[in-house]
């Protein structure tokens, strides 16, 4: 069985927050150190299994309920398996993937892709037209920024990300869904697809468990929380960071059935430069960390409504939560503001419980 793995505490000078973390009795979900696999009584004679593993650079917790453990265990051994595979398929750091394969052939000749990288690659498309441009993959081009755990602060010089931003323009991917191949039209354009992949990637984790008859179940990825069926008879609960406070809630949401709670934010990745945080969220505009919004939340029924949206909300700032509201009923939406205001939909503010 792959037994989760370890991870040493970050650095102070690069943290990592989720905004969004499960509230379920005897699980602990706020510290650094993975869990071992555990298994525990249900419900009405069910068990309980809860395990962690890194992937996508991020923790990724797995709860999952069911009559036997060994079979909760098989299930979520497979679901690991599949996130790990398509990891492998879509993250720009693994240099036979999909997507570094697109890079290196930027301007030079299309790429096959797996049917996996294509509906990702036109999620992203999608998220780019309908932001206006707020959400663009191809901000992998700004390779001067560096936030991954463990590396050291990388402050880019001003003549590089303006070198480099000039390469980020979501118009140069090009695909074709019918030969299966992906293109980038200029050389040195990149794609970095970690503002759009995670969520699928958890939803085919989820899927796999269903596919194995595991009905009840959650995925926390980072603070992306995927969940369905019930816990214990009882709708999942997940509680939403305070982002200016991360040890308290701002309140839960509850999820039955299937959902998802989305989250993005200055607070993940980052450190400090001359007093001003740097962060993970890029303006493809500006080649820069996005300014005006602190965090992040939406919760829905689908990945679909929500896949690329937070990113797309830091770039677009808190004047573009309202008209989102109008338009996406079914989207509930938190954004807070580094001024330390709070918005919420009206959607939120029906869903959000005390914690």
């Amino acid at each position: 069985m792959q037994q989760p793995h370890s991870q040493p505490p970050a650095s102070p000078r690069r943290r990592r927050i989720a905004m969004a973390l499960p509230l379920l009795g005897g699980v602990s979900w706020s510290g650094s150190a993975f869990a071992n696999m555990a298994s525990a009584p249900g419900a009405r004679g069910s068990e309980t299994l809860r395990g962690a593993w890194a992937l996508m650079g991020t923790r990724v917790d797995i709860v999952a309920e069911g009559p036997d453990a060994g079979l909760l265990r098989h299930a979520m051994d497979q679901a690991v398996a599949e996130m790990r595979r398509l990891e492998a398929l879509m993250s720009r750091y693994q240099p036979r993937s999909a997507v570094s394969r697109i890079n290196l052939a930027a301007g030079i000749v299309p790429v096959a892709v797996p049917s996996e990288v294509m509906a990702v690659l036109q999620s992203a498309q999608r998220m780019s037209a309908q932001s206006h441009g707020a959400f663009d993959a191809t901000v992998g081009a700004l390779k001067s920024w560096d936030f991954r755990p463990g590396e050291g602060p990388s402050m880019p010089d001003a003549r590089a990300i303006a070198r480099e931003q000039r390469l980020v323009d979501a118009r140069g991917l090009v695909l074709d869904a019918q030969a299966g191949t992906a293109f980038l039209a200029r050389q040195g354009m990149a794609l970095d697809l970690g503002g759009i992949a995670k969520l699928p990637i958890l939803q085919a984790g989820l899927r796999v468990l269903r596919s194995h008859g595991v009905e009840n179940a959650l995925v926390n990825g980072g603070g992306d929380v995927l969940a369905q069926g019930l816990w214990q008879g009882r709708a999942w609960r997940v509680g939403l960071r305070d982002p200016r406070a991360p040890e308290r809630l701002l309140g839960a949401v509850s999820v039955a059935g299937a959902g998802v709670v989305a989250s993005s934010g200055d607070y993940e990745r980052y450190f400090f430069h001359q007093g001003q945080r740097q962060h993970h969220v890029l303006n493809p505009r500006t080649g820069r960390p996005s300014s005006g919004v602190h965090g992040v939340s939406l919760v829905a029924r689908d990945v679909d409504d929500v896949n690329g949206l937070g990113a797309a909300l830091m770039v677009k700032g808190m004047r573009a939560g309202p008209p989102l509201a109008g338009r996406m009923p079914g989207v509930a939406v938190l954004m807070a503001e580094q001024d330390g205001s709070v918005w919420q939909s009206p959607a939120m503010a029906a869903a959000l419980q005390p914690a």
